[in-house]
């Protein structure tokens, strides 16, 4: 094996073992591709790396990042999210199991006005988990739904997991979220169906809310309650998704629509402080900035990685894979899925992606489908223990009689779901592909 290629080989190995050690993605990646590129071809690598960084930070699309993660938190800061559940509990408390499908539908609109998993996974579960279990729902039903539901916010577009993706992959992002969008709307489904099919099996672990405490909201009021709560949100989601989707705006001025609308909703509820404005702010800038620096850190690895050639041990690998390109496919499945585990959806997306990129676009494969396969697998990742964000975010709120046990226990049935819901988008691409085909991009 060629010297190089043996470099590339320690280089991964050596990421592995600095994360394992605690050091941050940013700083595995920089130091990774800086010492082992150096090794392999001199100072030639640093006078390559200006022009990439230069790129990704100049790059027009990803200036939407930060004004979708703005979006998301104003929304959870200024408490829409809060009164939405609390209106949609009332409305379908009196099914089994409707505080859940009430949970999992405000998972669906948050994630479609804002694509921040922390944030909804969070709010839900400040406002709703202890309430949900003092009504009777077992502890890992509840956990399960609000983690299932919150991660909504990977695969509904607007997803940032989806701007990034479109980035890596060279599609455009209007593209991605025209493709992602019936597959977030099947997941969405597939959790309901399971919420609705445990009320019948299991009426004890998801009761229906008593009729006294749903006797404050009735009929005119209720309507006219759901009405104010529900349809500013939603306006904004039409805002949002409809100005890129029907080709009005590009997704940059999107966003700057959708931030800007998040504004408007806290001031029109009422609920906008200077506070609200200035946590939402220096948040946005905090994720924000954390976001972009792994972007810049990954320019010298993924240099490095092709310098040492290690493209070419990728495609070798892929080729004593069996079952041509549907086996590769389920390889790269399998390895995204496992790499859940242990690593941040991002830590993923630019570490292992690129390596494997080359394979599918010299087979013609249609890039919008394999787009939406690793985002939804990678939707996952936030569900797996021992790593999965969303049991963490949620245990960090939960109340104490929640155990991480309890936790761990609500999401594996969730898990299943969204694999089954992965399964049907590899057998049926047109749930990916048959909306920007329709919309001509």
């Amino acid at each position: 094996m060629p010297l190089n290629e043996i470099l590339a080989l320690c280089m991964i190995g050596a990421f592995f073992i600095l994360l394992l050690g605690g050091v941050p993605v940013a700083a595995c990646l920089g130091v990774t591709g800086l010492v082992f590129g150096y090794a392999g071809f001199g100072p030639f690598l640093f006078t390559l790396l200006p022009a990439r960084i230069f790129g990704v930070i100049t790059k027009y699309t990803l200036l939407a990042l930060p004004l979708f993660i703005f979006m998301g938190i104003m929304l959870e800061k200024s408490k829409i999210a809060e009164e939405l559940l609390d209106v949609m509990g009332l409305a379908m408390g009196g099914l089994r199991g409707g505080m859940a499908l009430a949970i999992i539908l405000v998972g669906v609109l948050m994630g479609a006005a804002s694509g921040v998993v922390g944030a909804t996974v969070v709010t839900v579960g400040l406002i709703a988990l202890g309430p949900i279990i003092r009504r009777g729902y077992d502890a890992s039903v509840a956990s399960g739904v609000i983690c299932a539901s919150g991660t909504l916010g990977q695969i509904i577009p607007p997803s940032l997991v989806l701007i990034l993706l479109a980035d890596i992959l060279g599609e455009s992002v209007g593209t991605l979220f025209a493709a992602a969008l019936f597959p977030g709307l099947l997941l969405a489904g597939l959790f309901v169906a399971y919420v609705l099919i445990l009320g019948i099996l299991r009426p004890d672990a998801v009761p229906a809310i008593p009729s006294e405490e749903r006797a404050q909201y009735t009929g005119r009021a209720l309507g006219m309650k759901l009405l104010k709560v529900v349809l500013p949100p939603i306006a904004l989601i039409v805002l949002v998704l409809g100005s890129i989707i029907g080709g009005v705006a590009a997704p940059t001025e999107a966003a700057s629509m959708g931030a800007f609308g998040s504004i408007l909703l806290a001031a029109i509820s009422g609920r906008l402080r200077y506070t609200v404005m200035r946590d939402s702010v220096r948040a946005a800038f905090v994720t924000s900035a954390m976001v972009f620096l792994i972007l810049i850190f990954a320019q010298p690895f993924g240099l490095a990685f092709r310098g040492l050639g290690g493209e070419k041990l990728v495609h070798d690998a892929f080729a004593m894979v069996p079952g041509g390109l549907n086996g590769q496919i389920f390889f790269l499945m399998l390895l995204l899925f496992v790499l859940g585990f242990f690593l941040e959806w991002i830590e993923i997306s630019y570490i292992a992606l690129p390596l494997f990129l080359p394979i599918f676009l010299n087979a013609g494969v249609d890039m919008a489908w394999i787009a939406i396969l690793v985002a939804v697998n990678l939707q996952t990742s936030f569900l797996t223990p021992p790593f999965g964000w969303a049991l963490f975010f949620l245990k960090g709120v939960a109340p104490p009689s929640v155990s991480t046990a309890d936790i761990y226990r609500g999401v594996i049935p969730f898990i299943g779901l969204q694999l089954f819901g992965l399964a049907m988008v590899f057998f049926f691409p047109g749930l990916a592909t048959w909306l920007p085909e329709t919309i001509g991009w």
